[in-house]
């Protein structure tokens, strides 16, 4: 299953846009029940107004509030960002550390959004559980955990751990564009032979092959073995690119 990830998604990569670890933290934090794609609409007027983690601890709120307020919960996600910034002056001399143990100590920095950092930013080998990452690893049965943290110490005891980081840009890429929750591609899905929840979404593959979603979409129905004139028009899921 990890090769056939591979394969099908070798453009997985983080889609928040950034060019530093703080920005990264940033974005990342800004990205909770919102898309990435509305956080890079955002980010790039963000990071010209707050290039330092000490211009986030100084930042005036209704300012700060303002450049994000369409990410929502925007109140939140402001007093995370200030405090982060002062926390990363006050104790790391204004640079983001790179040890887990001290990402999670910050403001509005979990588990989930240190791995994120760690393996994007640092390339320390990280799993990023996020709503997809979670769902698809009970549906393909790699573990029955539910909790965040159980769920990565299990995944990564069965995936390399150099591939930590790239396998958890796969599985969310797949959970994205293929297997959705309420409806996935199955019968477009690379990994039909080897899924135990085969059978889930439509198993024809032009009816599946309507659910493939994403600027790879054209890759993925060559994958699946269907060709260009033959797929019909993308279908709506009714799910976000995102999730929480």
């Amino acid at each position: 299953m990890l090769r056939t990830l591979a394969a099908t998604h070798p453009d997985a990569h983080c889609e928040l846009d950034f060019r530093t670890p703080l920005e990264l933290a940033v974005a990342t934090i800004l990205s909770a029940q919102s898309t990435d794609k509305l956080v890079n609409s955002v980010t790039p007027a963000l990071f010209a107004r707050y290039p330092t983690a000490l211009d986030y601890a100084k930042a005036d709120r209704a300012e700060l509030e303002g450049l994000i307020h369409s990410t929502g919960f925007f109140r939140n996600k402001a007093s995370s960002l200030i405090g982060l910034g002062a926390a990363v002056v006050e104790k790391h001399d204004g640079v983001l550390p790179h040890a887990l143990a001290e990402l999670v100590a910050l403001p509005g920095i979990g588990r989930k959004t240190a791995n994120v950092i760690l393996g994007n930013a640092f390339d320390v080998p990280g799993i990023t559980v996020d709503t997809h990452f979670g769902r698809l690893v009970r549906r393909w049965g790699w573990t029955q955990e539910e909790d965040p943290v159980k769920v990565e110490h299990a995944v990564g005891a069965l995936v390399p751990k150099r591939d930590w980081t790239i396998v958890s840009h796969q599985v969310i890429f797949h959970g994205r564009r293929v297997c959705h929750a309420r409806k996935p591609a199955c019968g477009a899905c690379t990994l039909s032979a080897d899924c135990p929840a085969y059978g889930t979404g439509p198993t024809d593959p032009i009816k599946a092959a309507a659910l493939l979603k994403g600027p790879s979409r054209p890759h993925l129905l060559a994958m699946a073995g269907i060709p260009d004139d033959e797929a019909p028009a993308p279908e709506p899921t009714g799910e976000g690119q995102d999730a929480p």
